[in-house]
């Protein structure tokens, strides 16, 4: 099974949580992982670095916090899931590494990159913006994205 870490998780929740705040300003890093219950200095280093990766703006100053750099539109999962985990793997020569000792031999590698090819062009096509538009029925913005371990699982 294909698995999301928890930093990705993460940082898909607070990046949603930023497109429903639209134009209304910044969220701080302790407004986002107190909704959240995510621990307080784990988001911090999350959020960080999806600044680094230009997918976020940070605001210093008592109106300070963090919007999304682009429109909900403009950003994809796999941006995200990058940012914060690097490339997508599938396998451990998913990598143009050639460090698997069956790496001259394998006779799954092709079709596995393949498989790796395709996972990445479903998550680019999933952008930021359709997550923020996924809100069922009756249920409170923080349900919706806090759901247990088993939602971040690609199936």
């Amino acid at each position: 099974m294909l698995r999301l870490s928890k930093k990705a998780d993460y940082a898909l929740m607070a990046m949603k949580h930023l497109a429903l705040r639209g134009d209304r300003g910044s969220s701080s890093a302790r407004e986002i992982a107190e909704q959240y219950d995510i621990p307080i200095e784990l988001l911090a280093k999350v959020l960080q670095r999806l600044v680094r990766r230009g997918l976020l703006a940070s605001h210093q100053g008592t109106r300070g916090g963090y919007q999304l750099a682009r429109m909900p539109l403009q950003i994809s999962v796999a941006d995200v899931i990058q940012a914060i985990d690097g490339p997508v793997t599938v396998t451990a020569c998913s990598t143009d590494e050639a460090t698997c000792d069956q790496f001259a031999k394998c006779n799954v590698r092709d079709p596995l990159w393949r498989v790796r090819e395709r996972i990445l062009a479903a998550l680019g096509e999933c952008t930021i913006a359709e997550l923020a538009a996924d809100v069922p029925a009756g249920a409170s913005q923080a349900a919706v994205l806090h759901r247990g371990p088993e939602r971040a699982a690609l199936r």
